[in-house]
């Protein structure tokens, strides 16, 4: 069986577009795949973090990787900075990167962009992040074309560490999402749904209530035409909200255009924000069930325990590699 490797930073509550793009795929992964879900916390503080808040947003992670259908019997779920191997890794991984080839990431140039002080770790993350997926023998690794240049490095850096110490590291295959999971936002339909969107109507949060459902919904941008049909070069606000009607209903677009042939935005929104919120209520109770139970805190021991045999081994072989540590007599 192959192995997939994810890892998702507690940086603030999962959006409609994350859960479509990313975890959703991941319930379907568990069932046909060796899957390492990692709540990346390591990286998260490459950016400061108030530590009170910081605990609280990997606590929400784990337990909506658990609401949104996530088995711990058949995935290991963990928290990064729980498997020591993982800084460890990520320290041997960075002795063998390049400056030049860590300054030409996109990322790096983006978050670093105008600021007087940059922290070394934001320029150190691509090593981090290919030590994560690299000690867990990972085959394939589900990104969006945002961590693609990292995916690509991690790669290089697998292949360099493979020719110049041993032939111990897995190579890493990208797995692109399918076409149609990228949701966009509900206020610029031209820009990906993000968290971190300032203007709070341009996103939908798993845990958003139905009121708060309805009115951004009902905010949602889409055009002049009064025409509900998908055509995403030239109607791209509602092209987005069928995607998003036709995934949680599954319903094709076609049917749904059909439904909706003659009827106005107002009643296409208002049973989209009814589809939405229906979906996300199992979850959302689910979610507040685990939150702050001792159930949540006996799957993440597990999964630490679980991550940490594995990832120990591929440790240990990486620095015997190198020549680390000494040789018992």
């Amino acid at each position: 069986m192959k192995t997939i490797f994810s890892g998702i930073q507690p940086s603030g509550m999962i959006t409609l577009g994350n859960y479509l793009g990313a975890l959703k795929q991941f319930v379907e992964l568990q069932n046909d795949y060796n899957c390492f879900f990692c709540i990346v916390d390591q990286h998260a503080i490459t950016v400061p973090q108030d530590p009170q808040k910081l605990r609280k947003n990997i606590r929400s992670l784990a337990a909506l990787y658990l609401a949104v259908g996530i088995d711990p019997e058949k995935a290991t779920l963990f928290i990064q900075s729980e498997v020591p191997a993982h800084a460890q890794a990520g320290w041997m991984m960075q002795c063998i990167s390049y400056i030049g080839e860590l300054e030409r990431m996109t990322q790096f140039k983006d978050k670093s962009a105008g600021k007087d002080a940059v922290s070394a770790s934001l320029l150190t993350y691509p090593p981090l992040m290919a030590a994560d997926i690299l000690l867990y023998n990972t085959d394939l690794v589900p990104v969006g074309d945002d961590q693609k240049q990292h995916m690509e490095l991690t790669r290089d850096l697998a292949e360099r560490f493979n020719k110049k110490y041993n032939d111990i590291l897995t190579i890493p295959e990208i797995s692109l999402p399918k076409v149609g999971a990228r949701i966009m936002s509900l206020q610029d339909p031209l820009k990906k749904m993000s968290k971190s969107d300032p203007n709070q109507k341009g996103f939908i949060s798993i845990l958003d209530e139905p009121n708060q459902i309805v009115k951004k919904i009902k905010s949602a941008v889409t055009d002049s035409e009064g025409i509900i049909r998908f055509d995403k070069d030239n109607k791209p606000g509602v092209s987005n909200l069928l995607s998003i009607y036709s995934i949680l209903s599954g319903q094709s677009i076609a049917d749904l255009e059909a439904m909706y042939s003659g009827k106005g935005y107002g009643d296409f929104k208002g049973d989209l924000a009814e589809v939405v919120a229906n979906y996300l209520k199992p979850i959302q109770e689910k979610y507040y069930h685990l939150v702050d139970s001792s159930e949540l805190d006996e799957i993440l021991d597990r999964g630490a325990e679980k991550a940490n045999a594995v990832a120990n081994k591929t440790l240990k072989k990486m620095e015997n590699a190198m020549g680390l540590g000494r040789k018992k007599r």
